[in-house]
């Protein structure tokens, strides 16, 4: 029988009195003195201890080190969720650089791009995944990436490749050197994470030390994580689920993670079974394939207390099933946003279903003295009119904004867009709406902005937009996302065809793969006279008419004009 709430969260008050600022390389070995033994990364083929995390990030950061990588500098990361990608970014945060958490679904001119805006000083990419070649594709959008030799990034000063196939090779092709000398400090930044944005191109987002080491204990000890908690996911550690949630989070309780390499609902399962996980994490459309597998196939989910189900929209239904097919008894699901670190709302143990469907839970409660919160909670929150920005009386449904030590520094090289995120006194616009109910649980109403998530991904309408229209054949497109049982939400388009062109759905789909993500690509497309398109009186396109006109072409009957 699991432990009282209260219980697991004094036991870790008892081991955590007060909260020191630290850097995520200190943290590392701080747990490391105290679950030297325990797993931290579990796979088929391997299992790294604390100790030995530990053990290898120090190799590795003096090799940083002896590439000249310090303080401040930048290092692309373009790796899968391989047990070596642990100790390598905790060896970043050693050498005092900053990871740049980098999408492995990128495209190769994403990839190229996200470089060249995070000013990577080196890049470690993986050499393939699938069916992909991540080093031979940096090879020709990128020359000379792997010596430095690079005119069109000067700030590029080599790079290298890890071959899940010869790993040898890429230990061989590490220097010596002395352990670092420039350490970071709590409030310099770790990560740089991307996000997209208002303006349609992604945008790094600046995540210090102490902001993911707040975020970790407040997750932790919100969720009263019990000791030794085993999470499993194929959530990648480039998003802040699974490096805060997943990772960063355990650690606290000396947990373990299970990470797969990519999503497979039978492989999920059966490595809970396989590792008796505590702890199953995923995006709403991995729940419910997850959930569509174990009805077919027979699994001893015994160890499993617990499943978080976030970072979507998730159909109502959703949640009632998880209950009945995992047999869990904590659920959870929750609200954050890249700009404020990780999770910042997030549902309790004992949460009714009803909670758990209708909400996104509470304000995080902190759990450690010496944290500046509100009524011992991680943030606090106010909402303003999204038009005026005019505060809102507390309770009032409007544009949410949140304030404290979990908002981030803003994006990297982008004064004028971290300016635009932040308002007077230190509070960050999410963009999103939503409403605090009288018992303190969020109700998120929609999104001010226009993007939307596809796949547990967030996409950018404008970027698709800016993409599609360079087709000779598409002379406008509007991109929205649109409701889904399944995936909770996704991307749909509706085209103006150029004169005198009659391309047709298939063939813009067929256009479009090669050059994005997977995720990025719409469900529906849809084709639409340039004049029958709804406007302001400005001529202004209204994309909520869109979406109402697609909302009711989907339920009209099939055939209907």
């Amino acid at each position: 029988m699991i432990e009282s709430t209260a219980a697991r969260r004094q036991a870790m008050s008892d081991r955590h009195p007060v909260w020191e600022e630290m850097t995520l390389d200190a943290y590392l070995q701080h747990a490391q003195r105290y679950f030297a033994a325990e797993p931290l990364v579990i796979t088929d083929e391997q299992t790294l201890d604390y100790a030995a995390v530990y053990t290898q990030s120090e190799c590795f950061a003096s090799a940083l080190a002896g590439l000249g990588i310090g303080r401040s500098d930048r290092v692309g990361v373009v790796l899968a969720n391989y047990p070596i990608t642990v100790p390598l970014m905790f060896a970043i945060w050693r050498a005092g650089a900053i990871a740049v958490a980098i999408n492995t679904l990128y495209g190769p001119k994403e990839l190229e791009y996200v470089i060249r805006e995070a000013g990577c000083n080196l890049v470690i990419s993986m050499a393939r995944f699938g069916s992909r070649r991540f080093d031979l594709e940096l090879d020709a959008l990128i020359p000379g990436w792997r010596t430095g030799d690079c005119p069109t990034m000067p700030e590029l000063r080599g790079g290298l490749v890890y071959d899940v196939e010869a790993p040898e090779e890429f230990f061989a092709a590490l220097p010596t050197g002395e352990p670092p000398v420039q350490q970071a400090q709590p409030h310099d930044p770790a990560v740089i994470m991307f996000t997209s944005g208002t303006t349609g191109s992604p945008k790094g987002v600046m995540q210090t030390h102490d902001n993911l080491l707040r975020a970790a204990y407040a997750g932790a000890y919100h969720q009263a994580f019990e000791q030794g908690r085993r999470a499993v996911f194929s959530l990648p550690l480039y998003h802040g689920f699974g490096l805060v949630v997943g990772l960063l989070s355990g650690m606290i309780v000396g947990g373990s993670i299970v990470p797969l390499l990519r999503f497979d609902a039978d492989a999920l399962l059966s490595a809970t079974e396989r590792h008796r996980a505590t702890y199953l994490m995923g995006v709403p459309t991995m729940t419910i394939a997850m959930m569509e597998r174990a009805k077919i196939k027979a699994y001893d989910l015994g160890s499993l207390t617990a499943v978080h189900s976030a970072a979507a929209p998730t159909p109502s239904w959703v949640w009632r099933e998880i209950q009945q097919t995992f047999g869990c008894s904590e659920i959870f699901t929750s609200y954050g946003q890249t700009e404020a670190t990780a999770t910042i709302v997030c549902t309790q143990p004992g949460d009714p279903i009803e909670i758990v469907a209708e909400t996104q839970g509470c304000i995080v409660q902190a759990g450690v003295a010496g944290i500046p919160e509100q009524d011992g909670r991680i943030c606090e929150f106010k909402t303003i009119d999204p038009v005026t920005g005019a505060d809102l009386p507390p309770g009032s449904a409007g544009e949410l904004c949140t304030r404290g030590p979990m908002n981030s520094l803003g994006y990297f090289r982008r004064p004028e867009e971290t300016e635009k995120l932040f308002l007077p006194g230190g509070w960050l616009r999410t963009g999103d709406l939503g409403q605090f109910r009288p018992d303190g649980n969020l109700f998120l109403t929609g999104r001010s902005k226009e993007l939307y998530k596809s796949r547990g991904e967030l996409v950018s309408p404008k970027e698709l937009e800016q993409l599609v229209t360079t087709h000779p054949a598409i002379a406008q497109a509007f991109f929205i996302g649109m409701p889904d049982d399944r995936w909770g939400e996704c991307g749909s388009a509706w085209v103006v065809r150029s004169e005198g062109y009659t391309i047709a759905e298939d063939e813009i789909l067929a256009w479009l793969k090669p050059q994005v993500a997977g995720y990025k690509l719409p469900r529906d497309i849809w084709f639409i006279a340039e004049h029958d398109l709804p406007k302001t009186g400005t001529g202004k396109v209204q994309k909520n008419v869109l979406k109402e006109m697609a909302l009711a072409h989907l339920a009209a009957p099939l055939g209907a004009a």
